[in-house]
């Protein structure tokens, strides 16, 4: 398995992915391909082989970062791949310049905040109804 940036042609794949993960809140092709053609914006992603095992984007303006997505398929889970993806986002973040990366995890979601707890990220606060189906986020950041 090899991170490597997105490539267009993976982005059918990704929106793919990201349907199943994301089943109330994925992000369609288009907006896929936006982020894609957007010089702020970073994917990486992790090729198994040809396969697409997880993904992620991070869009840089000035000295902060957002952290737009971190998407395993549900197959590869438990094995790394999420925190290499992130530790690989931070980094291209900070290479273009940014010292504080932000994201934002629905507050159910405990696999990804033990995740981002374990990878230097810290509670920052909460967005009530955030949301579509009403459901509460957690804005979390890291200095880098």
């Amino acid at each position: 398995m090899t991170l490597r940036h997105w490539k267009f042609e993976d982005i059918l794949r990704i929106s793919e992915l990201e349907k199943e993960c994301f089943p109330k809140d994925a992000w369609n092709y288009r907006m896929l391909a936006d982020s894609f053609e957007n010089d702020n914006f970073t994917g990486i992603l992790c090729d198994d082989g040809g396969e697409i095992a997880g993904y992620g984007g991070v869009t840089v303006g000035y000295d902060t970062a957002d952290i737009d997505n971190i998407a395993v398929a549900e197959r590869y889970r438990r094995e790394g791949i999420g925190g290499a993806i992130l530790e690989a986002l931070v980094a291209a973040a900070a290479e273009k310049g940014a010292r504080r990366v932000f994201l934002e995890v629905r507050v159910s979601n405990s696999a990804a905040l033990s995740l981002y707890l374990k990878h230097g990220f810290c509670g920052v606060h909460a967005r009530t109804r955030y949301y579509s189906d009403g459901e509460d986020c957690l804005v979390m950041a890291k200095n880098i």
